[in-house]
């Protein structure tokens, strides 16, 4: 058993595989009753030892996935987990984010444990925070973004109380995939996390940001599932375990609501909310304006992102030239893309949307502020059935081969997926410990890391996806039919 003391009291954790392992620390008070949808708030301290053995209970979650029905009861849900190769060390950090779309995700599941990850001389940090409505619906009388406060505090708590831990609070690098990269695409533009962290890897960056009055529209669609309005004061009468049911049931039917335009077709009722103030603008604006010109930036993305929601959604094989075409009509209004055989055009076409090219943008704003970006692409095909599809690189980094959903997609674990999964962790811990991750940064010559069974350092490879978007600016989804600054907006 190894104790430590950090804000709130001591806390004891184990020695596992030679790491100290603490689990289901709080970093902020629990947000239920008097807190329920405000700013996370400071953790209450305790009397004695703690322990820090268990995860800590999930924020309510969907049921996606079967995620309504995983991890323990209870409301602590913002707790931080720590892996420490050495707690009198003064090691880098890297502080993991998870995704799930902005409406599930927890940090136990086994996918994210960081035994493997600490090994390469880090401490690995994990933590959970506020989903779904409880964290991203934008709700009268509460704070925007509140699953992003969650991740600000968690942050602050690092700077905090890392050393404890063997961790240095001046080497960390923040890094997440999915909703998770999207977050991490979020904290480079929010002031609050200014300094918090000092490098950063965003991997498969949603490009799906909200208007307020979008947010607005769909809480209060939520909300009308139970009779009632997009309030505090409403909404706090709710059980949070009782509160993702309502997101579900609207997720169900968004295709029905043809004013949340693009959100409505890929069924995103939650996504960080561009408020003008816990979120003052998109990130690709931001960082055009050298908001995170001082933190060293990876960003990064797979081949098929698309396949993997192919897959859930039973389009394998059966996609029509009519949804592709909508694809085309609905993504990518005005752009050209060359022929090609209707599901290759709907995976193509929704892979560039949703998370390819908003991910190339992302470093590419970066670099055109002045600031250092690397690139890479995970174009490594495991199985045919999934090929390098979204979330295949999170295995991989993490090198949890064999366990949680997300090595569903690994298939066999061979040589060649161990080989690839080595390299991958290398490389993000490399960049965590001096900022280089391996291969050099992207600049005129656009050079691009392709995880492959053989990598290449070569130009970005999906060139022809890149000339399609290059004059796209990544700005936030409307309500269709808001007028601004005296336009409509359809």
């Amino acid at each position: 058993m190894v104790e430590v003391r950090v804000t709130g009291g001591t806390v004891r954790g184990t020695a596992e595989q030679e790491l100290a392992v603490f689990r289901g620390i709080p970093f902020a008070a629990p947000p239920v009753g008097e807190f329920r949808f405000a700013a996370p708030q400071p953790v209450a301290a305790w009397d004695g030892v703690r322990e820090a053995l268990a995860f800590g209970p999930p924020p309510p979650q969907a049921a996606v996935f079967g995620m309504d029905g995983v991890g323990a009861a209870g409301d602590e849900w913002l707790t931080v987990n720590v892996w420490s190769p050495d707690v009198a060390g003064d090691l880098p950090v890297m502080v993991w984010i998870q995704g799930g779309a902005y409406t599930v995700g927890m940090s136990g599941l086994p996918e994210y444990d960081g035994a493997r990850l600490a090994s390469g001389g880090v401490v690995v940090v994990t933590f959970n925070h506020r989903v779904g409505i409880e964290g991203f619906a934008l709700i009268e009388g509460a704070p925007a973004n509140r699953g992003l406060l969650d991740q600000v505090a968690a942050l602050e708590w690092v700077r905090d109380n890392i050393r404890a831990l063997g961790g240095d609070p001046a080497r960390v690098t923040v890094f997440g995939q999915s909703a998770g990269g999207g977050s991490v695409a979020a904290l480079l533009a929010m002031p609050r996390a200014a300094g918090l962290f000092h490098r950063a890897i965003a991997s498969s960056v949603p490009g799906t940001f909200f208007s307020p009055e979008l947010a607005a529209d769909i809480a209060a669609a939520c909300a009308a599932e139970l009779g009632l309005r997009p309030t505090v004061a409403d909404l706090s009468t709710v059980e949070p375990e009782l509160l993702p049911s309502a997101g579900d049931e609207v997720m169900a039917k968004m295709r029905q609501f043809t004013r949340w335009g693009q959100a409505a077709h890929k069924m995103i009722p939650f996504a960080p909310v561009v408020d003008g103030d816990v979120l003052p603008t998109t990130p690709w604006e931001a960082l055009r304006s050298g908001s995170g010109r001082d933190v060293e930036l990876i960003a990064g993305h797979t081949r098929h992102e698309q396949r993997l929601l192919s897959m859930l959604e039973g389009l394998v094989g059966s996609v029509t030239p009519e949804q592709a075409s909508e694809a085309l009509e609905v993504f990518a209004p005005g752009l050209a893309y060359p022929e090609m055989e209707p599901e290759e055009l709907f995976e193509v076409v929704c892979s560039d949307w949703l998370f390819r090219m908003p991910s190339l943008h992302l470093a590419e704003a970066q670099v055109a502020a002045g600031g250092r970006a690397h690139v890479y692409v995970v174009a490594f095909e495991p199985t045919e059935v999934f090929r390098a599809c979204h979330g295949v690189d999170v295995p991989l980094v993490f090198g949890n081969l064999d366990r949680g959903q997300a090595a569903a997609v690994l298939g066999e674990i061979t040589p060649e997926v161990q080989a690839v999964s080595a390299r991958m962790r290398a490389a993000w811990t490399g960049f965590a410990v001096n900022g280089d991750p391996g291969w050099p940064a992207y600049s005129a010559g656009r050079t691009t890391r392709v995880f492959d069974v053989q990598d290449e350092v070569t130009a970005y490879p999906e060139e022809r996806s890149r000339l399609i978007w290059q004059d796209h600016t990544w700005e936030y989804l409307p309500l269709q039919g808001v007028v601004r600054a005296g336009r409509e907006v359809r």
